[in-house]
């Protein structure tokens, strides 16, 4: 075993990730037939999968229930070059400038830590509860070298071998080929094939394998290890004999992102009629592969092409950086990969034929997540954390670039409105804010009100740091909330409602998220990702809140919080996990990271009237209203009390009168 990999066991054994037996699926499958009768008869089911005695009943899936077109795991015909790990990449693109060479950042973010990821572990897990091999698809995702080398059969993570926790890599991000021919397809460099994708595509088009629609890492993949990228004037291949450089427009478009930022559930297929996604006949693909036929996990890349983004939109402040002179926004490259001045390899610096561009991409991947890829290395031993680029400098550098690329995806104004505090948050990225899977994301207002001493009267939306316990009942939260419906919970023995069973949720409970620029609610509910619960006209990228000022308030500051990891979430990963200790392997993990820490994305301040103190409804007119109210509570204390004296009596009554009109 070479030491890399030795490195990368000791590593999984310390986090907790190891194999476990699976039942056949043909004892499933008559296990969930038996379950479903004895559900029918209204009687407990006996299969125990949850803690504490609940009755679930695995769904009984089978590889074919997960098939998805594109590149197929372990292709033997043509010879498929096995995806290299990422380390071989460092001798050229490592090591130099500062947080500009490619492997450097990208070793730092949830991008190339996406295979070592402890929720993903945990979630995957419970993904397997649910349904029989349900994680295979999440492998596919998070770590296609070991998916595409078929070490996903079982959906168990513990498969995957040390250089498949490279997960998202160099390799196979470019080795990516565009489905779509004769759309900005690649262009091969003198001596190779005009259209090198054809034999590729043509080869898939006749198994029938090119997919339809965005999503579901249906990827195709060279079967060559031939490295593909936007430029076109590299001046050597130094890559080896074995190996061409493709010219390929593809890899600077939000349709290559779109590949794995789209995630629908197969296994479930929408209604028509009733507009409910229902399960499909278990053991065959699903009916039509139309990815808005199935349940809509998360739509991200969706989201950015019914956006105003795709015909570009302009910050004249380049709020997400980036080397356009013109600041323009229309890709997701634009805001995740910023355009840096900066060598593409170490040679650089060699001058020409190796040169400085002022359009490199940053591999950065800048996002959401706030504190895994920190936990990541707390669970690993710090020289072998350093050994795969995951040093500690490196994720400081990684976590202000998540923190302000947070901070750019939002606007806060305040304005008082009669009584009322208004605050209203303005989206100002590609997509819903925020976006992605709900697993545990969520954004708040908190509000400060103070009086003239500087002291904080009232507190709207507070959150307590050592508990992790938002105080939610008064605030908006942004929040989408997924779960089972009546019919999916009685198959499998759990509770209906929202919840966190990723490969089980079929409905949509919830969903106030802010919609981006261009917005149409016709549009987005196409595509699965219309408001819920809450209501945006079309074009509104924004949405406010009113608070009510409390009495001997002169000043607010509102905040508006972003959390990646709610302590709701990662309890359920940590207490319905009983298949292996991941989930507490995650939980502890992410105390030892600070609970996921909230992040503040805006701050504001403004100064506010004080309220009328004999004004007790807050309609801003003392009238018979607040007569009622006082005398209603008259000789108690609270509503009524203007004078603070702690009971409502004679004193309050000639206030209130005197301030009547």
């Amino acid at each position: 075993m070479d030491e890399t990999r030795h490195h990368e066991t000791r590593r999984r054994a310390s986090v907790g990730v190891s194999a476990r037996s699976h039942r056949s699926s043909g004892r499933i499958a008559r296990r969930f037939i038996l379950a479903l009768a004895v559900v029918a008869c209204g009687s407990t089911v006996a299969t125990v999968l949850a803690r504490g005695g609940g009755g679930q009943v695995k769904v009984p899936t089978t590889a074919a229930d997960f098939f998805q077109p594109g590149t197929q795991p372990a292709p033997k015909d043509p010879v498929f070059v096995p995806i290299e790990t990422s380390l071989s990449c460092t001798y050229c693109h490592s090591g130099y400038g500062d947080q500009v060479a490619p492997y450097d950042t990208w070793a730092t973010s949830l991008m190339g830590q996406s295979a070592r990821d402890p929720v993903w572990h945990a979630a995957v897990a419970i993904a397997n509860q649910d349904a029989n091999i349900g994680g295979e698809t999440c492998i596919r995702c998070h770590a296609p070298g070991g998916w595409l080398g078929g070490r996903s059969g079982t959906g168990d993570p513990a498969q995957l071998t040390g250089d498949d926790l490279d997960g998202i890599n160099c390799n196979f991000c470019h080795r990516v080929v565009n489905p779509e021919l004769g759309v900005d397809s690649a262009v091969g460099y003198p001596g190779d094939p005009a259209e090198p994708d054809v034999p590729i595509i043509s080869a898939l088009a006749a198994q029938g394998l090119i997919p339809q629609g965005a999503g579901n890492a249906r990827y195709i993949v060279d079967p060559d290890s031939s490295r593909r990228g936007p430029f076109d004037d590299v001046p050597q291949n130094l890559h080896g004999v074995e190996s061409r450089l493709i010219t390929s427009p593809y890899h600077r478009q939000s349709e290559f992102c779109g590949t794995c930022h789209d995630v629908s559930n197969p296994i479930y297929t929408k209604n028509p009629k009733t507009g409910e996604f229902q399960l499909n006949a278990l053991g065959s693909a699903h009916p039509t592969q139309n990815p808005t036929d199935m349940f809509p996990e998360q739509r991200t890349y969706s989201e950015w092409l019914n956006s105003a983004y795709p015909n570009g939109v302009q910050y004249a402040d380049h709020r997400f950086g980036g080397n356009d002179a013109d600041g323009v926004v229309s890709s997701c490259q634009d805001c995740h990969m910023p355009k840096v001045i900066a060598g593409g390899c170490r040679f650089y610096e060699f001058g020409p034929p190796y040169f400085e561009r002022p359009d490199m991409p940053q591999h950065s991947f800048a996002g959401a997540n706030t504190w895994v890829v920190q936990a990541i290395r707390n669970s690993m031993l710090p020289e072998d954390a350093d050994s795969i680029g995951l040093t500690q400098e490196g994720i400081d550098q990684a976590t202000a670039r998540t923190i302000a690329m947070l901070q750019a995806a939002s606007d806060m104004t305040l304005s008082v409105e009669g009584a009322n505090l208004k605050v209203r948050i303005t989206n100002e990225s590609g997509h819903k804010l925020p976006t992605g899977y709900p697993e545990g994301r969520r954004m708040w207002i908190n509000v400060k009100f103070l009086n003239a001493k500087g002291q904080v009267v009232a507190e709207r939306g507070a959150y307590n740091s050592a508990t992790a316990v938002l105080t939610d009942g008064d605030t908006k939260v942004y929040v989408a909330k997924q779960g089972l419906s009546p019919a999916v919970a009685k198959l499998t023995g759990l509770a209906a409602g929202p919840g966190f069973h990723l490969a089980l949720a079929n409905k949509v409970f919830f969903d106030n998220r802010i919609p981006p620029r261009g917005f149409t609610n016709a549009a987005f509910n196409a595509i699965g990702s219309g408001a819920v619960g809450y209501s945006y006209a079309d074009g509104q990228h924004w949405d406010d809140t009113l608070f009510a000022i409390p009495q001997g308030a002169v000043q607010a500051t509102a905040t508006l919080f972003f959390q990646t990891t709610t302590r709701e979430y990662i309890e359920f990963l940590r207490d319905a996990n009983v298949t292996n200790s991941t989930g507490q392997t995650a939980y502890d993990l992410w105390v030892g990271a600070g609970k996921s820490a909230p992040v503040a994305m805006d701050s504001a301040v403004i100064a506010v009237t004080p309220a009328n103190p004999a004004d007790l409804n807050g309609d801003g007119s003392v009238n018979a209203s607040d007569l009622a109210i006082l005398l209603g509570n008259w000789g108690g204390a609270g509503a009524g009390d203007i004078n603070g004296s702690g009971t409502v009596d004679a004193g309050d009554l000639a206030i209130l009168l005197s301030n009547w009109g």
